[in-house]
């Protein structure tokens, strides 16, 4: 197959022919591309075909490379009269001003997706900034013709994108396990700029949206989803429960370490976990500590006793064990505990929510490890734009530029 051939189906040419393929002193290959005359050219701008008017200044694109070897497109783009106005032609190798051909960015934006972009633009031989173009046109194509469909249920939840504090709100569609939106901030500002960008299309079709019980998302939440449900995600709940159980062990441990010092050494996970999931090491230790008069076996006993609210199918009976236990806990002179029952007390509405809708975190929080994987990957990102590009790119699911050739 001659090097005409492969370039003529790899970048799709109907309007246009190849004069000349030829190799420069450098090791280049050049592919010199003309458009056929008396052939109406597609403009840019509008659907039509229109007469070539006259040629623009030559440009070229880097292509994929071929046997090792840098492959570079030379073509003098034509402009035709579109509406009275002179526009370039719809070129269709070129994606915009861009300087390598719409092959090698799907090419590129493949392994992107997989690979550091450093190393991508080290197996390609361009700059990281190139890469990032890429992926940057890929995204934008895919953001623009992406169908949102019926979203039924989604999820929003916060990563840390570098210390002190500075965070990066992600919204996930919970059925297809995608990213809907990114943006910066954790407040009410980023909320509306959800909304605006993308939650007034989700206004239909949703129906229950899980959060964690983050007052700022609540307030613009019920504000612009009035008919949803706000679930609070369980596990979040019982994230405060441990910091609770966990403040009482800290408390009590202070409290003897002037007669026994040690006994409570190393013993946090044993209160903190699953009892199912404890080592024969530390079941033995928990059997000997429940014999004594602790504060932390309370604490404890009250933490596996919360777990059942769970277990009930309907909120009327859930919301009735948890007014028995909110007594237990409110009763248990233990102040973290009671804290934490009047914090569920005040979003009993939301945690109940879930006996209606069962949704929760657990999808969200397995995406944004995978988002933190992608900044681990890649060694961080210096701009909050590059790394939302990267998290859209990798779990957006978005729709492809078409390739005339596939590479991979």
């Amino acid at each position: 197959m001659l090097v005409k051939t492969i370039a003529r189906k790899t970048l799709g040419l109907k309007n246009h022919k190849i004069n000349k393929v030829k190799e420069t002193p450098e090791g280049t290959i050049e592919i010199h591309i003309s458009h056929k005359k008396r052939r109406l050219l597609p403009c840019k701008n509008e659907d039509g075909k229109y007469k070539a008017v006259d040629n623009l200044p030559e440009r070229r694109w880097q292509h994929v490379s071929l046997w090792g070897r840098v492959v570079d497109i030379v073509y003098s783009p034509c402009r035709v009269m579109c509406r009275g106005k002179l526009v370039v032609e719809d070129i269709p190798w070129s994606m915009g001003k861009s300087r390598i051909s719409a092959p090698l960015i799907s090419y590129i934006g493949i392994l992107a997706e997989l690979l550091p972009w450093k190393q991508v633009a080290e197996l390609f031989h361009v700059h990281w900034n190139t890469v990032r173009n890429a992926v940057k046109q890929i995204v934008a194509y895919g953001l623009e013709h992406r169908e949102i469909g019926d979203v039924i249920y989604f999820g929003i939840d916060e990563i840390s994108r570098k210390k002190g504090q500075v965070y990066l709100t992600n919204v996930y569609d919970l059925k297809e396990k995608r990213i809907l939106w990114s943006g910066e901030g954790r407040n009410k500002n980023t909320i509306n700029e959800f909304y605006k960008d993308v939650g007034h299309k989700l206004n239909a079709s949703v129906t229950a949206i899980c959060c964690d019980m983050w007052q700022p998302y609540i307030d613009n939440l019920k504000l612009y989803f009035p008919d949803a449900l706000i679930v609070f995600d369980k596990f979040h709940i019982v994230s405060h429960l441990n910091k609770a159980v966990d403040e009482v062990r800290r408390e009590e441990a202070r409290e003897l370490k002037k007669t026994e010092p040690d006994l409570l050494k190393n013993t946090r996970y044993i209160w903190l976990k699953n009892p199912w999931n404890l080592t024969e090491k530390q079941q033995v230790k928990l059997s000997t500590l429940e014999k004594l008069n602790l504060k932390i076996n309370r604490a404890y006993l009250l933490k596996e006793s919360f777990q059942y609210v769970w277990e009930y199918k309907y909120p009327g009976w859930a919301k009735k064990y948890l007014k028995q236990w909110f007594w237990w806990s409110t009763h248990s002179r233990l102040k973290p505990l009671r804290d934490f029952a009047w914090m569920v007390r005040r979003h009993e509405e939301g945690i109940l929510n879930y006996f209606k809708v069962p949704i929760s975190n657990g999808i969200v929080e397995g995406l944004n490890n995978k988002a933190k994987v992608i900044s681990h990957r890649a060694y961080g990102f210096r701009t909050v734009s590059t790394y939302k590009l990267a998290l859209y790119h990798c779990m957006g699911k978005l729709p492809r530029p078409d390739s005339s050739f596939k590479f991979l």
